[in-house]
């Protein structure tokens, strides 16, 4: 890794850090306030701004019927970040400081790809169609990591005509893509050194979210969980293609259309020379996907948008468990 790239990581990280340490000095009854105030400016959204609202917290939250409090539930004001990883507290804490500290949630950090028996707070979840993954109630965790932007002004047929792939080798299936595709002539694809002893032949430099976005096509393989250059991607103007996510987090990967928002592989990624080679010849129809792909990006720009879906979230997990929050008539006449 170069010092420009490893400054530019950094940088983000601080930035991060530093806006939560100030923010832990700010009383909660301040944060509490805040939340009401959101709450009673969602009630006065249009129908169809709060329609759009109320789909994305059924997405998260899928629990439609009450259920009673599992035994690892805690009380949001006995929340500590002894043992945890702060990306995860961090986030967690600017969400359920908003509510009263004896409303009791539940959670999981980490990469969660399992479903949980009770309801309960994770960052990631298998994608299911059937909504069996209820009880994974999804919410915006280790956002420093995974949502992380930089702004590609290169046109798409500017850029190297080539798919490029950069990623740990902590997954068999990353290995596999790593080896059939390391010595591809339309592909720059390798795993970066993970925790292997020594060099292997599908290893390959650090490449920064810059240098890879100076590539026309851009892979997208999933890890432990989800794929965390998905968002990146799709935010660019470089063409996702990947095989269907396995795992979603609020990002909402498993809403996304194939051949809509991104270019759907095989499961063993070995028609990806294919692919590259049609949307060679027919740029038109990856600058399409690649519009539909930064519109769908937009809506987690709006921070203040993105904060009352996720309260609203929890909201419906407190009165679900029996833990009414507010009054929303009372909200109203405010």
């Amino acid at each position: 890794m170069r010092v420009g790239d490893n400054f530019s990581k950094n940088l983000h990280k601080l930035g991060y850090y530093s806006g939560n340490a100030v923010r832990s000095l700010v009383p909660r009854a301040y944060w509490q306030r805040q939340c009401e105030l959101l709450m009673a400016a969602y009630e006065a959204e249009t129908p169809e701004r709060k329609l759009e609202i109320d789909g994305r917290v059924a997405y998260y939250n899928r629990m439609a019927a009450p259920f009673t409090l599992p035994s690892t539930a805690e009380y949001a004001g006995d929340f500590t970040f002894a043992g945890k990883s702060s990306a995860y507290c961090f986030d967690f804490r600017n969400l359920i400081q908003c509510f009263p500290r004896n409303r009791k949630v539940d959670y999981q950090f980490g990469d969660v790809t399992e479903i949980p028996n009770e309801p309960r707070f994770v960052k990631s979840r298998p994608v299911r169609r059937d909504r069996s993954n209820r009880h994974s109630i999804l919410l915006k965790l280790n956002s420093v990591r995974h949502y992380q932007f930089v702004e590609d002004l290169t046109p798409f047929r500017q850029k190297k005509p080539i798919a490029v792939w950069r990623g740990k080798s902590n997954r068999q299936h990353r290995v596999e893509f790593a080896n059939r595709f390391m010595d591809h002539p339309l592909c720059d694809i390798g795993c970066t050194q993970h925790k292997e002893p020594e060099a292997q032949p599908y290893h390959k430099h650090f490449m920064s979210i810059e240098e890879q976005l100076q590539h026309q096509f851009v892979v997208s393989v999933e890890g432990i969980d989800v794929a965390t250059n998905l968002k990146w991607i799709m935010a660019s103007n470089s063409l996702c293609l990947m095989r269907r996510p396995r795992f979603e987090t609020w990002f909402m990967e498993g809403a996304l259309v194939p051949g809509y928002h991104y270019v759907e592989l095989a499961d063993d990624h070995s028609d990806l020379p294919e692919k590259v080679r049609y949307f060679q010849n027919h740029p038109e129809q990856a600058e399409a996907i690649i519009a539909n792909a930064n519109r769908y990006v937009e809506k987690f720009f709006d921070q203040q948008m993105e904060q009352t879906i996720a309260l609203l979230v929890i909201q419906k997990y407190l009165q679900l468990s029996g833990q009414e929050v507010y009054d929303r008539q009372r909200l109203k006449a405010s």
